[in-house]
């Protein structure tokens, strides 16, 4: 069964929702369309079948999206955009190539730089016509394609830059389970760490925002009943076993749960998000690291150091997992046993970090736009402290 929200984008959920397409193609009036993907998701099997359906549409498909998405990116997809005479967009994959269709739509008929447009230090209007995008997710972790933003990183100093209008935001998502099946069981833990980050980053952010506040309690009771699950089907399929018709049911299940999950924590961080954050794009900038492990690393120490200014807010926390709890302790407690279970690394050290070369991170950390809104001040002598605690 398929069902049908608005948040504000049209969502449509539940297995088989790409079977839709053509007929959500139709309907917005497009007739030429760039499928934007990355070179993995352009790998896997059910892929082909995607492009043969799409032929009636003179499809055409942009897979240069790799890692944290730079602006080189963005320029060879806007190349391919204006190569295919295309009309619309249909972004297949994460937060990566989602990102990258939206910036490539962003700069389809705006002039000048990407940067030109950056959220709060642009100089340039966004005054013309954005393309539609159609998305369908194929992970659950950024929840990018109910998102308003496309993050983008420099090509040279990797530092992240957010290009924000309500415009970016797909007509239409496609949130087909069915889709997360297959992916491999260290990027699900990865990505299911973003989600969870940016659920609880949300929930504690300062300011007022109890429709946030709402989503983000039931999706990180999402994340509680179905996460752990995931990997480990995930690993089980990895290791050869077949699963009989209700097992594969229940990871069906599963992934749907994740995929809400995902996209909650991305209409709830419109509210804000925090420390967490601020660490994590550091280390994606100095150290290149995959964003969603480096949240997942970095998630408990900002925790420890979050619990001592909200702890009516962490017990409201720790009352979601585990509904008997009695201190907000027992949240952060709980995070740390989730991240071991599906084998999120305890310390930075598996980054390749040292004790003694923090300061490049701290550096980046500070400038970041996240932590001014966490529950807790951040200064530089705070982040080295919370770095140092991961470890």
């Amino acid at each position: 069964m398929l069902h049908t929200y608005n948040f504000p984008t049209r969502i449509r959920f539940g297995p088989g929702a790409r079977h839709e397409l053509t007929a959500e193609l139709t309907a917005l009036g497009i007739q030429r369309v760039l499928i934007v993907t990355d070179k993995d998701v352009a790998q896997l099997p059910w892929f082909p079948e995607l492009e043969a359906i799409l032929a009636a549409y003179h499809a055409a498909t942009f897979s240069g999206v790799w890692g944290n998405p730079v602006v080189s990116q963005v320029k060879a997809g806007v190349d391919a955009w204006k190569a295919s005479g295309a009309n619309g967009i249909v972004a297949v994959g994460g937060g990566a190539p989602m990102d990258v269709a939206k910036a490539i739509a962003l700069m389809a008929n705006h002039p000048g730089h990407l940067f030109d447009y950056e959220d709060g230090n642009s100089t340039r209007p966004i005054d013309q016509p954005i393309p539609p995008i159609i998305a369908l997710p194929t992970t659950a972790g950024t929840g990018s394609e109910v998102g308003r933003s496309a993050v983008i990183s420099d090509d040279n100093t990797h530092a992240k830059k957010i290009m924000f209008d309500p415009q970016l935001l797909p007509r239409v998502v496609l949130a087909d389970p069915e889709l997360l099946l297959g992916l491999p069981a260290k990027i699900t833990a990865a990505t299911g760490m973003d989600a969870l980050t940016h659920l609880v980053e949300a929930f504690l952010a300062r300011g007022f925002n109890p429709l946030c506040d709402g989503i983000a309690l039931e999706g990180i009771h999402l994340v509680a009943q179905n996460l752990k699950s995931c990997v480990e089907f995930a690993e089980r399929s990895r290791a050869g076993e077949s699963f009989d018709e209700a097992t594969e049911a229940a990871h069906l299940a599963a992934r749907g749960g994740m995929l809400n999950a995902s996209m909650m924590g991305a209409i709830a961080f419109q509210k804000g998000l925090g420390v967490t954050h601020s660490c994590a794009h550091a280390l994606s900038t100095v150290y290149d690291t995959h964003h969603g492990l480096a949240n997942g690393i970095m998630l408990p120490a900002a925790m420890r150091f979050n619990l001592s200014a909200e702890p009516e807010r962490f017990l409201r926390l720790a009352r979601v997992v585990k509904p008997g709890a009695v201190s907000g302790q027992e949240f952060v407690d709980w995070i740390v046993a989730l991240s071991e279970s599906i084998g999120i690394p305890a310390s930075l050290g598996a980054l390749g970090v040292k004790p003694d070369g923090l300061e490049p991170l701290v550096a980046v950390a500070i400038k970041d736009g996240c932590h001014p809104l966490n529950p807790r001040p951040v200064a530089a002598e705070d982040f080295y402290a919370i770095y140092q605690d991961a470890f």
